[in-house]
């Protein structure tokens, strides 16, 4: 956009109103990301970290120093440095100093400072007394031997370093959080061998890519040690694009009964688990606990104890509920956003991260040498000069007593520059005996040794390199540790369903004639002693469990489910299928089925068709229920049959007195539809209900089989079912005289 700037009469400068508003808002946006929210890649400090800091090192608190006031030290950061409200710059600090929000604390406190379970609980700045950590050496130990560059503060009345010379990258150590305008930062902390270790690998193979770095530097390390649980595969992902998540996962051990957790993932409240599990307790959510307590103290900083109503309850199942539904498992974002060494922001990928600080410490540790050859060669300067004038010290004496100006004339009578000549004058009376001759010419030759070292490392990449892998290697050694946060990884927890919350108890379902459901606890209810409305009768029941589905047949073959758990109590009448269910008009319920999803059951017509299917194929949400037995014209639908095994046979009797017997297996799985031909019915006969199946059975291979024709009976036992044996699809073979009615099968138990 064109610049618009026009003058009024008083001379002054005036421009469109929202062309500066869009100037003013982004010089506002860039000083929220560049001097506010964001971690500058050499120190991993944003701009009041980095002054709160260097405001404590000017007050000479570092860690052998007493404890001071916090006050104090925020007075100087906001006086001095950062022109901010107190309130932010103190609890900038106390993040600083807090062993649960940083990795390796900047700042050592005593006090209150607040609880891994409260971080916000800590106590005013007029209470609590601080001081550097020793971490906090490895930001400031070189910060006055020229490695970095000043700047005025905000009122220019004193010099502030730009950045702080760390020794380690710090701005993976501890991480940071920050929110910019248009962009966000989320640095998760790690621990220093690591990210030592893999410094030292990208120094000595500069081509080293992201995976082979990941050797050395896993993952992150948080200040707590609850599991990391993210797979190395998405690690690699976050690492190589600056862009991902993490999750970690509490740690738990069982006591006896209770389970007990004894570390919760970052900035994880334990109060709070503890009210989210309360929460579903009061709503019924999680009836197998019994009890919670918070057993925290001094010695166990996390104890959460969790108490199961029985020892049969399965406490991994719990405790992945657990992990799904609570904070016991949390995910991180990681974005590696950070201001770089051309002071740009920009996401950047682990490697970039570490090749860029890798640079930056060489580039300290030149400006630290070259700094201090500068001073080895103006202290030799000196030394020159002051020897020079030893060689003829009465000449030099009496120069300065008999001179009116003795500066030049110790300058033309021995060849000095005005820095030496200024030297000697400055020289006390002491330090010309002869004795300190000896000490300037062995720290003249000490000088010149360590000049020539220096000089070597200037000149020489590879020694400048292997100096700084001394370093941090020495730094690690000093501050390094163990890792606290331990990669394991896991499945992904479940929550419960509404099933697996439900009683796994018996339980029996009768359907009545009329269509009017109940459920009784237990397998050893008789249907026909309980009471049904006047005209009603018993038609169908069913034996489950409690945390089972309800499956009703009507007669058009459709299915229909329900809760176990919602159906009324068998104390009463029950209540009608039809207020929950919507069949289609003129058709009524036949039976009522119940059992696992993978339970097998065999399902047909009268028509002679049918297959085999699984209960949870009839699972169904819709009210009008699920199409899944198809009926051919004439035809009816038939009860199902639970098939128990897999060497099992099917019988089909007609009403006509023929029976047929083949293997199950010649039967199709099918989730629904008509099924395959069992036994030839003609569709002429069918059509008028002159012939059609009476009943189906299912017969383990060694069983015997019951035909029932009115009050008659007859059993076939299993040498002389063969004779009823063919092929699918046959008229099958007639049964004796007086069975040419048959009514229904039934199976027998196995003879002995």
């Amino acid at each position: 956009m064109t610049e618009i700037v026009t003058y009024n009469e008083q001379g002054e400068e005036t421009r469109p109103l929202s062309q500066y508003a869009e100037q003013a808002y982004l010089d506002y946006s860039m000083y929220v990301i560049l001097d506010r929210a964001l971690p500058h890649i050499g120190d991993g400090l944003k701009p009041v970290q980095r002054r709160i800091i260097y405001a404590m090192s000017e007050l000479g608190l570092n860690a052998a120093a007493k404890f001071k006031k916090s006050a104090r030290t925020v007075g100087d950061v906001i006086g001095k440095f950062h022109p901010h409200g107190d309130s932010a710059a103190y609890e900038a600090m106390v993040l600083m100093a807090q062993p649960f929000s940083h990795r390796y604390p900047l700042v050592n406190g005593q006090g209150n400072w607040g609880s891994s379970d409260d971080p916000k609980s800590f106590a005013a700045m007029r209470y609590t007394e601080s001081k550097l950590s020793k971490y906090s050496e490895i930001l400031l130990s070189e910060l006055a031997q020229g490695t970095v560059d000043w700047r005025p503060n905000f009122d220019a009345t004193m010099q502030e370093p730009e950045i702080l010379p760390a020794r380690v990258p710090n701005i993976l150590l501890n991480g940071t959080t920050g929110i910019a305008v248009g962009m966000a930062t989320d640095i998760p902390p790690h621990n220093l061998d690591e990210v030592v270790r893999a410094c030292l690998h990208l120094i000595e193979h500069p081509r080293a890519t992201t995976s082979e770095l990941m050797e050395f530097l896993k993952a992150p390390d948080y200040p707590t040690d609850a599991e990391i649980i993210t797979s190395k595969s998405d690690l690699l992902s976050a690492y190589e694009t600056g862009r991902g998540s993490l999750k970690m996962r509490a740690v738990w051990r069982q006591e006896g009964m209770d389970i007990v957790v004894t570390a919760l993932p970052f900035q994880t409240s334990g109060s709070k688990v503890l009210e989210q599990i309360a929460a579903q307790m009061r709503n019924k959510k999680l009836p197998m606990i019994d009890d919670l307590r918070d057993e925290s103290d001094h010695e166990n900083p996390t104890r959460l104890v969790i108490s199961p109503r029985s020892n049969r309850v399965d406490v991994n199942s719990v405790m992945d509920h657990l992990f799904a539904t609570t904070d016991l498992e949390r995910s991180y974002r990681i974005n590696l956003n950070i201001i770089g060494m051309d002071g740009r922001p920009r996401i950047m990928g682990m490697r970039p991260i570490l090749y860029q600080w890798n640079q930056f410490r060489i580039a300290t540790t030149r400006r630290r040498i070259a700094h201090r050859l500068e001073r080895v060669e103006k202290r030799l300067h000196l030394l020159d000069g002051l020897l020079e004038v030893f060689l003829n010290l009465d000449k030099a004496i009496h120069i300065i007593r008999t001179e009116d100006n003795p500066k030049i004339s110790l300058i033309e009578a021995f060849s000095l520059s005005e820095v030496q000549a200024d030297y000697i004058l400055e020289t006390r009376l002491r330090q010309l005996a002869r004795l300190e001759e000896v000490k300037i010419r062995s720290e003249k030759d000490q000088l010149g040794t360590e000049k020539v070292d220096l000089e070597l490392l200037l000149s020489s990449d590879n020694r400048l390199k292997t100096l700084v892998k001394r370093e941090l290697e020495k730094a690690a050694d000093n501050y390094g540790d163990s890792r606290r946060s331990p990669l394991v990884e896991r499945v992904e927890a479940q929550a419960f369903n509404e099933k697996d919350l439900l009683t796994n108890e018996a339980i029996t379902v009768i359907l009545s004639a009329s269509g009017w459901i109940r459920a009784a606890k237990g397998h050893e209810v008789d249907p026909t002693t309980l009471s049904y409305k006047s005209g009603d009768s018993f038609l169908s029941m069913a034996r489950g469990r409690s945390n089972q589905n309800v499956f009703l047949q009507d007669s058009g073959g459709r299915f229909y489910s329900l809760a176990s758990h919602t159906l009324p109590s068998a104390r009463g009448q029950g209540e009608p299928a039809t207020g929950r269910l919507s069949p289609p008009s003129g058709s009524s319920f036949q039976h009522v089925l119940m059992g696992a999803d993978s339970q097998k059951i065999f399902l047909g017509s009268d028509a002679g068709y049918g297959f085999v299917t699984q209960i949870g194929n009839l699972l169904t949400k819709n009210r009008a229920g699920k199409s899944v037995v198809s009926i051919p014209r004439g035809g009816r639908v038939m009860s199902p049959k639970v098939i128990f095994g897999d060497n099992c046979y099917i019988a089909a009797v007609s009403n006509e007195g023929r029976l047929l017997i083949f293997r199950l297996a010649e039967l199709p799985e099918l989730a629904r539809g008509k099924g395959n031909k069992i036994i030839n019915i003609p569709a002429s006969r069918l059509v008028d209900r002159q012939e059609y199946v009476s009943d189906y059975a299912i017969l383990e291979s060694e069983g015997s089989l019951i035909v029932y024709s009115g009050k008659r009976h007859h059993l076939i036992k299993n040498k002389d079912l063969k004779h009823y044996f063919g092929e699918r699809g046959r008229r099958g073979r007639k049964l004796p005289r007086g069975f040419q009615r048959v009514d229904r099968l039934d199976c027998s138990a196995k003879e002995e």
